[in-house]
């Protein structure tokens, strides 16, 4: 062959396919959609970083978004949307060629948030479309009516209530076990045995901070949980190693490093510290700033949730013990996050190194699972029948009452007159004997 005689169309050739590769330079392999009650998250996995802008559109609502030098490798029609704020995804005309045009058609007009993600196994190139989902205004209503002398309203009993975090969650899988299992699988199905568990005892309510396949934030976790006016958090977790080694499930609390460092930035923000004082932020707010009065109250909230939680995970790590090989004997230290809140007592447990053969195959096992859950249950439950909180259902049901001895009391008296049982009266202050003493206090359980 003459290269001579060739060599220009080949050149020109050549020039054309490098025309077209630059033209398509990356490419959408696929499109993924969560929906989560706050918003709907879309995500492109693309062959490249994505190179991309946006602007919306009303009437109808919709969010366009030009990826530049990109082509398509996505059946669009495909897509599921599960009845949310997102009604459809497909391609129009670029304003570009060589570029590809998404419209997202909306019910109704958003704010949207959109973002790069680096490549993190098992997932490369990502861009990530956040739909909030609108909120609706709260419009309150103004009623006149005579002044009256307000009288005292006895308090109701309420219910303690238990957040229960399921690590992880769509776009963020956590760690990846044999046979491409999820970590995010495993906490969910394990928080939703939990919170059937809790919401079948009387004087307590469960709620998740996740209930599907979607991610929530670190920080909004700590929020559903404090607007829910949760008592205890607790974070349910799938751990993960290099080595294949490590097995076992372990119960964490926050370190007093982490508690200090986060101590700052609750300082900084004023709107935070109204909300975790309640009444005593408003008082702050309406006097001169005083933050060394402001960190005083921060403290004691931290310090009493720290030892809260502390003891609760006591109680879990006991109980875990009787279902689960533990990878630690008792309750550790991290700086973690999720266990950042000094408002709420807060605990991490990782119920199983989703990395070893072992525990995966556990960790996806129906009967192991539900076995976890119930220990969980117990060591919760078992706490709070020691130390409920003084006008919650469960106090006025199991709660315990300081009573001391007097003349002519004994066990049998105090038993039947509390309806309870001489043996848990023992059993709750250690009594080796049915002998008491005048002057002796005691704490007497309630059936």
């Amino acid at each position: 062959m003459s290269i001579k005689k060739y060599g220009w169309p080949l050149l020109g050739l050549w020039l054309a396919m490098l025309a077209f590769s630059s033209v398509a330079a990356n490419r959408v392999n696929s499109v993924r959609v969560w929906s989560a009650p706050d918003k709907v998250r879309v995500v492109l996995d693309l062959r490249d970083k994505p190179d991309y802008s946006y602007f919306t559109l009303t009437k109808p609502n919709r969010l366009v978004v030009d990826l530049s030098n990109t082509k398509m490798g996505v059946n669009l029609s495909k897509l599921e949307y599960k009845k949310s704020l997102l009604q459809k995804i497909r391609g129009s005309t670029p304003a570009k060629k060589g570029s590809y045009r998404l419209v997202f058609e909306l019910k109704q007009p958003v704010k949207p948030v959109l973002f790069p993600l680096q490549p993190v196994k098992p997932y490369g190139d990502r861009l990530v479309i956040d739909l909030p989902v609108p909120q609706g205004k709260q419009v309150a209503k103004v009623t006149h009516s005579k002044p009256q002398v307000s009288q005292p309203k006895a308090v109701k009993p309420f219910p303690l209530v238990i957040a229960i975090d399921p690590g992880h969650g769509g776009e963020d899988p956590g760690s990846i076990g044999a046979h491409g299992r999820y970590e995010k699988t495993v906490t969910l199905a394990i928080a939703k045995r939990l919170q059937k568990l809790i919401n079948q005892q009387y004087g307590m309510k469960a709620i998740l901070t996740r209930t599907g396949d979607y991610y929530v934030g670190l920080t909004q976790r700590s929020e559903i949980a404090r607007k829910s006016g949760a008592n205890l958090l607790i974070s349910i977790h799938a751990d993960s190693f290099a080595s294949s080694q490590p097995r076992g499930a372990s119960v964490w609390v926050l370190s007093l490093r982490r508690a200090n460092r986060e101590m700052g930035r609750w300082l900084e923000d004023q709107e935070k510290q109204s909300e975790l004082l309640g009444g005593v932020g408003k008082v702050i707010a309406k006097t001169d700033p005083n933050p060394y009065l402001t960190r005083t109250f921060l403290d004691l909230s931290m310090d009493r949730s720290r030892a809260v939680g502390y003891a609760v995970s006591l109680d879990v790590v006991r109980e875990l013990k009787r279902v689960a090989y533990m990878h630690k004997d008792d309750p550790q230290h991290a700086s973690l996050a999720v266990l950042k809140s000094p408002d709420i007592p807060s605990l991490l447990v990782e119920t199983g190194f989703i990395s070893n053969p072992h525990d995966n195959k556990l960790l996806f096992n129906d009967g192991y699972r539900q076995r976890v859950a119930e220990a969980l249950f117990r060591g919760i439950k078992d706490y709070y029948l020691q130390h409920a909180p003084k006008g919650s259902m469960f106090a006025l049901r199991y709660g315990v009452k300081k009573y001391v001895v007097q003349r002519g009391d004994s066990l049998s008296v105090l038993a039947k007159r509390n309806g309870t049982s001489m043996s848990s009266i023992r059993k709750r202050n250690n009594l080796k004997s049915n002998n008491l003493r005048i002057g002796q206090v005691l704490y007497i359980p309630r059936s």
